[in-house]
């Protein structure tokens, strides 16, 4: 009858459902706390790759809300009404997985700032220890040698 979806409508669901559940899964994997920036880097680019593909699936998602508009003015009553609720199940899966992405990458984003300030910082004082280090190696001066001692702990 002209009330059921179309073939095609079967087919989306299913594909759109099978995305979500592997996008799902990748997002649910415990986050590793890495301490190496190209690891993250590597994350954050799986995590932007699932952005773009979240956005080609968009096509999908809308033909299914348009189809079962459709049916609910054709259909009976608790047919659409099964419809409905398949698809309000669906799009509510897609906003959280959305809204996780997002999250997702904002946090690694941020984590990878404080990485390399850190790693920063360290560099810097690695520096600063190895010049600490030549100077306390150095030949100091003779006790009586006021001057000279004075000198080379103001340089301290």
């Amino acid at each position: 009858s002209d009330s059921l979806p179309p073939a095609h409508y079967k087919e989306t669901v299913n594909t759109i459902l099978l995305w979500i559940q592997q996008s799902e899964a990748k997002l649910s994997m415990p986050q590793v706390a890495v301490a190496e920036y190209e690891i993250m880097e590597q994350r954050l680019r799986e995590l932007k790759a699932l952005q773009s593909s979240l956005q080609e699936q968009q096509k999908g998602l809308n033909y299914l809300s348009t189809t079962v508009e459709d049916m609910s003015r054709k259909a009976p009553a608790e047919v659409s009404q099964r419809y409905r609720s398949e698809i309000e199940v669906i799009l509510g899966r897609w906003k959280k997985l959305s809204a996780q992405l997002v999250e997702h990458c904002q946090k690694l984003e941020e984590l990878m700032t404080k990485l390399q300030r850190f790693q920063n910082d360290t560099k810097t004082l690695k520096k600063w220890m190895a010049e600490v280090d030549v100077f306390l190696k150095e030949e100091w001066p003779a006790l009586g040698d006021s001057e000279a001692l004075e000198k080379q702990l103001e340089q301290c």
